[in-house]
């Protein structure tokens, strides 16, 4: 049964084992023909951060709240897949990875002394999408869209540290399209021509205006770094609920350069 840990700090969805495999993308290059799929992602939400980011204490509607995530878990499936793909060119502030050109200043700065990546796409599901749509209840859905922002933020983490293991890498950094202005969200189609075409196997794809659907998806491009990077030390966007490091100036002049 899905529920809530006795004595912890997180709800937990738990699964008899996670599935880790491979699809053959034929007309992808013979150096990356592979496309990782990590299936049943383990989901723990840390109720502190659930209840940070609702700036709520624990007398106001707390328990309601709890109850509402454990009951949001059954409607999650969190899956993630990833290419491990070569730098072929970087001229700036063009980029070329496997034959496919992205245009971001700040994306080259911060692959240019690397050979290797990992694009990837992580997703909670489309039933979970569904489920928030349906929400008539204005308060409870905004309960539930930072419920789904907390959970995708740990599956993306999972994703993250299953890449340091298997590659054995240490510091791990990503940029995703639609972050920054330098690299504005229509790079999305450049990034997701590297999966295919169409709707990729975990059920993601794009709109018309570049958009993941199911909305509770993210995607990017990880790449191993002794210097941790974010997007959002670029960013002086105030009162950010999804911030995940603060606003560095110095950062922000050195890649403006």
């Amino acid at each position: 049964m899905r529920g809530l840990l006795a004595g912890s700090a997180f709800f937990t969805k738990p699964i008899k084992r996670l599935d880790i495999y491979l699809i053959p993308m034929q007309t992808a290059p013979m150096s990356s023909k592979q496309l990782h799929i990590l299936d049943n992602i383990p989901i723990d939400i840390p109720f502190g951060e659930v209840r940070r980011q609702l700036h709520m204490k624990k007398d106001q509607r707390w328990d309601a709240v709890k109850a509402l995530v454990q009951r949001s878990l059954v409607h999650m499936n969190p899956q993630a897949m990833y290419r491990v793909c070569f730098i072929d060119e970087k001229v700036s502030p063009d980029i070329t990875i496997e034959g496919i050109r992205f245009c971001s200043k700040i994306l080259v700065k911060n692959l240019m002394d690397l050979e290797r990546v990992f694009p990837y796409v992580v997703t909670i599901g489309r039933e979970y999408a569904e489920h928030l749509d349906a929400e008539n209840d204005m308060l409870k859905k905004f309960y539930l869209d930072v419920i789904a922002n907390v959970a995708l933020s740990t599956a993306r983490k999972y994703l993250e540290k299953h890449l340091q293991n298997r590659y054995g890498l240490t510091g791990m950094s990503f940029m995703s399209p639609g972050s920054l202005a330098d690299w504005p969200v229509d790079q999305q189609r450049p990034l997701f021509a590297l999966f295919g075409e169409g709707e990729t196997p975990i059920g993601v794809s794009l709109n018309d205006s570049c958009l993941m659907l199911p909305a509770k998806s993210v995607s990017g491009i990880y790449f191993p770094t002794e210097v941790n990077f974010s997007n959002c030390q670029l960013c002086d966007r105030k009162n950010c609920p999804g911030r995940k490091a603060a606003y560095d100036s110095k950062v922000a002049q050195e890649f403006d350069h």
